[in-house]
């Protein structure tokens, strides 16, 4: 899929690329431009989960989060060129993919953009939902425990409860795993306000989810679908 395509593209990355593990991002986009193809592919590997995740929580649709997560590295590799370090890489890249977000949501119809009820490809009443297909596609198999996936099945719905900047924030803080000024930066707004959203967003979460107190909002409830 995206990733093959990308790899194809740009071609396997070698030995040498243990090398670019050690570099910064704006140090890969700097080799990038100067011709380094596998620094691109390094980059595209480092951000692609997260990034997915982040999109995929907006638009609420496997498909379209492929396709605005292939036009976000499209524009990064368009961008090259005139690429300047005055912004973290990662806050850069961020506010590309929400912007991009933003933009599908604009162009889509419906007012129920969002909802994860939605019947995917046709108004048949038994047709499957984007939540069903949110579902990660390890939790068919028998190795996945049934509670953590009701857990996560929970929170997913839990999160579309969520006014939109709350969840943005949530999604942004932990499950990309930006910082407050990253995400800040990111949707233009102040630290405070930035910690304000959070904060209610974890009190909403923790009286949707109350009954899970004493789980953790960690890697294995990230849900993350990558393509």
């Amino acid at each position: 899929m995206l990733l093959a395509f990308f790899k194809s593209f740009f071609g396997s990355k070698s030995d040498k690329s243990v090398a670019l593990e050690e570099l910064e991002d704006h140090e890969l986009m700097q080799r990038y431009a100067d011709g380094d193809e596998r620094a691109f592919a390094m980059l595209f590997d480092r951000h692609r989960r997260p990034l997915y995740n982040f999109i995929l929580r907006s638009c609420s649709r496997r498909d379209l989060a492929d396709e605005l997560l292939q036009d976000v590295f499209l524009r990064v590799i368009k961008s090259a060129d005139t690429y300047e370090p005055s912004a973290k890489f990662t806050t850069w890249v961020y506010t590309i993919a929400r912007n991009a977000c933003i933009d599908a949501a604009r162009k889509r119809s419906r007012a129920d953009v969002y909802s994860l009820q939605n019947r995917v490809g046709s108004d048949d009443e038994e047709g499957e939902t984007h939540q069903q297909r949110l579902v990660d596609d390890k939790a068919h198999s028998g190795s996945v425990d049934a509670e953590r996936q009701v857990f996560r099945d929970r929170l997913q719905q839990a999160l579309q409860k969520l006014p939109k900047k709350q969840r943005e924030v949530f999604v942004l803080r932990e499950i990309s795993g930006l910082k407050f000024r990253e995400i800040a930066e990111v949707v233009d707004a102040k630290v405070p306000t930035i910690k304000s959203r959070m904060r209610y967003a974890l009190d909403h979460l923790r009286g949707e989810l109350a009954e899970y107190k004493d789980h953790h909002f960690d890697d294995e409830e990230q849900l993350e679908m990558v393509p």
